[in-house]
């Protein structure tokens, strides 16, 4: 979570192409269109975490047209992110579900980071984009040696854990999801001074006004990626990691000499576990963390 969300997606230059150049343009005569470019269509219905999205006003419409043009036509980056579904989507709205709330909250992750390790120039970090003093009040380690909110399982809990806090206080699932973008602070006082309770009906710096409809766009396209120009095959898609899992309780010396033990290398361990910010793990406070190891075999295609 952050207060300054990493607006990670760049604002697009597109251009219609002719096949014979200028002149058939000037003449009206299209001999071959080389990419079309129009505003995608939005569902006549569609809810987030089970609450309704009022369609119906023009507002709403257009600032949801707005985010799934801007990601529709994010070619290279949204394939991207298409693969990595794959990969981690059953296992985060597993996550979700076993926390009580609606899988609909993945769409946020997405939102946040791409499902990618990332920092923002603000130093919020990881798959849910924590500041390093939120994560650690949700719970999470983050040091020198550990950074948890790399950890895929927790970092998911912790976000689960502040969406339940924020909608216990403001009463929707939109507001608490405003609020991660945002803080609750911000969220109390627009709140109170705007006399609204409805995210739909409040004013908010464009940022956090666009966090929600950018996370309902991430849903509405990889629900029917084909419907918006994106034919990923099956071959292409990025499979879920393979690993047994490893208890460490006390110090690892060396994370390299860990994994050769485990017949493995250190940059494969480090892919399975992001949350590995050091060559080492002193351990100091004892804890106990659980590393995946790559199964022997799963690397070859």
């Amino acid at each position: 979570m952050r207060l300054k969300l990493l607006l990670f997606l760049p604002l697009l230059a597109f251009c219609t192409g002719v096949g014979n150049g200028s002149a058939n343009a000037a003449s009206g005569e299209l001999d071959q269109v080389d990419q079309v470019v129009k505003v995608p269509a939005i569902p006549k219905n569609l809810s987030f975490a089970g609450e309704e999205v009022p369609l119906n006003y023009f507002d709403v419409k257009e600032s949801l047209q707005r985010e799934l043009m801007v990601i529709s036509y994010w070619h290279a980056s949204i394939t991207y992110i298409i693969q990595l579904n794959n990969r981690y989507k059953d296992e985060i709205v597993k996550i979700l579900k076993e926390e009580g709330l609606h899988e609909d909250f993945y769409y946020l992750c997405i939102a946040e980071s791409g499902l990618q390790p990332v920092v923002s120039p603000a130093n919020a970090g990881g798959y849910w984009q924590f500041l390093a003093g939120t994560a650690k009040e949700y719970g999470l380690v983050v040091d020198g040696e550990v950074d948890e909110r790399y950890n895929v399982e927790k970092s998911t809990r912790a976000a689960a854990a502040y969406f339940k806090k924020a909608h216990a206080e403001f009463g929707t699932w939109t507001m608490a999801a405003a609020s991660f973008n945002i803080g609750f602070s911000n969220v109390r006082y627009r709140m109170r001074i705007q006399s609204q309770t409805n995210y739909y009906d409040t004013q908010f710096p464009e940022e956090t006004a666009r966090y929600l409809f950018r996370a309902l766009a991430f849903k509405i396209l990889l629900e029917d990626p084909r419907s918006f120009g994106f034919y990923i095959g099956k071959d292409d898609l990025f499979k879920p990691l393979e690993y047994k899992e490893v208890t460490v309780k006390g110090k690892v010396a060396n994370w390299s000499d860990f994994a050769a033990q485990h017949n493995t290398n250190f940059k494969l361990l480090k892919m399975y576990n992001q949350w590995i910010r050091s060559n080492k793990l002193d351990n100091k406070l004892n804890r106990s963390y659980t590393v995946k190891v790559p199964v022997e075999g799963t690397r070859e295609l």
